[in-house]
């Protein structure tokens, strides 16, 4: 006989377990201690099993026998009904463990592992922050909308650049997660066109000869730290990045055969670099040398040489000096070697490409041009070092065919 609301209120325990039976294998459970459980009784593959349905009143008598007509259909479709709640709990607990922010933590660590430059673990590690909305959640449970609310929420902010840093962090993170089980797709991929475009900025040069050349005498007169102005004095001739010249080490440099070596961690582009030294150069690091050699850092913090010097010093530097944020800065000095080596037409693309370190569009052709071109660098660095040395001492025109001229 049918169970009914009333019964199962007034049903008192007893020393022992007892069951009150409902229909179609539905029945409640009494335990000594007044438990009541609904267990739901079935045969699968010839075996007797059991399920539980919840505990009363928490599931009233009509959620139970709902409960069970669940469990019924999946036998009837030919599913074991506790087979499917323990999968079920088992992919609750697997997603629960590979959130995004587990799983970018990790991707992240894979990169470290491969050789992958400080700085730019930093700013992996930092863009995760700014995705702290969507971290505690499983990734294989993110949509795109739930991507889109944390981009936007930076969005709204005004940085622009840094939400579609964040939007592209999150698809490696997403192809990662799907590359090793946890995940099932990238659904940054379809944000395409769903964030403002933020305006190319492009870092601060100055391409005027003359204006280069007051710089280059400014620095010469700059009166701080003496290994901030070498820093700013060496930056124009070898034409690398801020970073692989602030954290150079003395074990890099071959004084002799007048070359700068780069170990591929350090480079953007994760292929090693050799930067041919003028004589001017040279010179810098004789100097150099004196105040920070043999070993360690060339350029160290003013506090401690077990750290380089900080990556905002030069810039701050040019600050103090009087040049403003939109006229020069430390990167821009590439931006001016290259402009003004190549309008001299004097040396090939190729090499000045080489020379700045940028990857070839072409990976093959990228892979095969890596070491040639040396000869060619060797001399252009040389007359680069030159010309900004004329440049300082005559402020020279800023027309192309003057440049020219000189060489």
């Amino acid at each position: 006989m049918a169970l009914k609301e009333l019964q199962i209120r007034n049903i008192r325990p007893t020393d022992r377990v007892t069951q009150c039976t409902d229909d179609r294998g539905l029945y409640l459970e009494v335990h000594p201690n007044g438990s009541k459980l609904w267990r739901y009784k079935y045969r699968y593959m010839g075996k007797q099993k059991r399920l539980a349905l919840g505990r009363y009143p928490d599931v009233g008598l009509a959620e139970a026998r709902k409960r069970r007509d669940d469990a019924r259909r999946q036998l009837e479709a030919g599913t074991d009904p506790l087979a499917e709640r323990k999968h079920e709990k088992l992919v609750a607990v697997f997603k629960s463990a590979n959130t995004f922010g587990e799983i970018a933590k990790e991707y992240i660590d894979k990169q470290v592992a491969q050789g992958q430059a400080d700085t730019t673990t930093q700013k992996a590690n930092w863009l995760l922050e700014q995705l702290e909305p969507i971290a505690a959640r499983p990734v294989a449970d993110l949509k795109p909308i739930d991507l889109l609310a944390a981009l936007k929420r930076i969005e709204a902010k005004g940085k622009h650049e840094t939400a579609r840093r964040c939007r592209s962090f999150a698809g490696r993170v997403f192809r990662y997660a799907v590359a090793t089980g946890r995940g099932e797709s990238d659904p940054s991929s379809i944000l395409r066109g769903a964030l403002v475009v933020p305006k190319v900025k492009h870092h601060a040069a100055i391409l005027d000869p003359k204006q280069m050349g007051e710089l280059l005498r400014a620095i010469d007169a700059y009166s701080g730290h003496a290994i901030t102005r070498l820093a700013m004095q060496v930056s124009p001739h070898v034409m690398a990045r801020p970073g692989e010249l602030r954290m150079a080490e003395w074990s890099e440099f071959d004084l002799e055969k007048a070359v700068w070596k780069i170990p591929a961690e350090r480079m953007k582009m994760r292929r090693p670099h050799e930067v041919p030294l003028s004589r001017q150069v040279l010179a810098y690091l004789d100097e150099l040398f004196a105040l920070t050699g043999p070993d360690g850092y060339v350029f160290p913090a003013f506090h401690t040489s077990r750290r380089p010097l900080s990556e905002n010093t030069v810039n701050q530097s040019f600050r103090r000096m009087g040049y403003a944020v939109g006229e020069v800065t430390a990167h821009g000095l590439r931006t001016t070697a290259s402009t003004l080596l190549n309008e001299s037409g004097k040396w090939s693309p190729d090499a000045i490409e080489r020379s700045l370190a940028h990857a070839d569009a072409n990976s093959i052709r990228g892979v095969y041009n890596r070491g040639r071109y040396w000869d060619e660098r060797v001399a252009m660095h040389q007359w680069w070092s030159d010309y900004l040395d004329e440049m300082r001492e005559n402020a020279p025109t800023d027309q192309p065919d003057k440049i020219r001229a000189r060489a």
